[in-house]
């Protein structure tokens, strides 16, 4: 697959996952002293190529060709926060289809300590290379879960032990209110609606995020990095 942008870009590059790269005439020669320090090869092409190529003036005159990304295996968290001797912390995404918010919430999900985020197959977007770019690099960082029905999963979640808060600017507690110190799925909704309420009836908990008075509400990723800052102040990590 192909992905652009220098973050994506170079992250690849340093994971040598790149098998093919093309660099835009006429940029910035910072850019080229990494690639050079990186002992990248790559060819010159101009700018228009690249346009083409992904089909977007976005590409910030880099583009790389890299194996298609997958998704990870469902116990692919647990065996991470195994790993690192801590509670699983999962972000399952209920009706993300825009796939900048999706990289986005990746992004805010690797920077705060999460384990893994969970998408549904109908009702998200899938992974390609603007959720690449958008994660900043960080979606070849943490596994990616796609599973077929969300409240099922959440569900077997709960039977084995995870609790599950889901966040809602209806909800009567504050994210302040909750208890972090167990294993933890943290749901978020789609923009504008929200958890579905077949998803909602299968949160152990609810919570807000206390907003400023006329304030509607917050981007998702902010949203989601907000309360993942919660749950580290209350794991103790802050």
């Amino acid at each position: 697959m192909l992905i652009y942008g220098r973050n994506p870009v170079l992250e690849a590059l340093r994971e040598g996952q790149v098998s093919r790269l093309w660099v835009a005439r006429g940029v910035e020669g910072w850019l080229l002293r990494e690639l050079k320090a990186l002992e990248a090869e790559y060819e010159l092409v101009p700018r228009i190529e690249l346009d083409q190529m992904v089909r977007t003036t976005a590409h910030q005159g880099l583009v790389a060709e890299i194996e298609e990304a997958t998704y990870a295996d469902p116990e692919a968290p647990f065996r991470l926060a195994k790993e690192r001797g801590e509670q699983v912390l999962l972000v399952v995404l209920d009706g993300v289809t825009d796939p900048r918010n999706y990289g986005a919430l990746i992004r805010s999900a690797f920077a705060l300590g999460a384990h893994g985020v969970i998408t549904e197959e109908r009702r998200s977007a899938p992974l390609s290379a603007l959720v690449l770019k958008a994660s900043a690099g960080t979606a070849r960082k943490i596994p990616l879960v796609q599973v077929k029905n969300i409240a099922r999963y959440l569900e077997q979640l709960k039977e084995q032990g995870v609790w599950v808060y889901g966040t809602s600017g209806k909800a009567n507690k504050t994210i302040a209110e909750l208890d972090y110190r167990r294993p933890l799925a943290i749901v978020i909704g789609s923009e504008g609606e929200g958890m579905r309420r077949l998803v909602t009836e299968h949160c152990d908990e609810l919570a807000r995020i206390p907003l400023a008075q006329g304030a509607e509400s917050l981007n998702a990723a902010v949203a989601l990095g907000v309360v993942l800052y919660q749950v580290g102040l209350g794991r103790g990590m802050g």
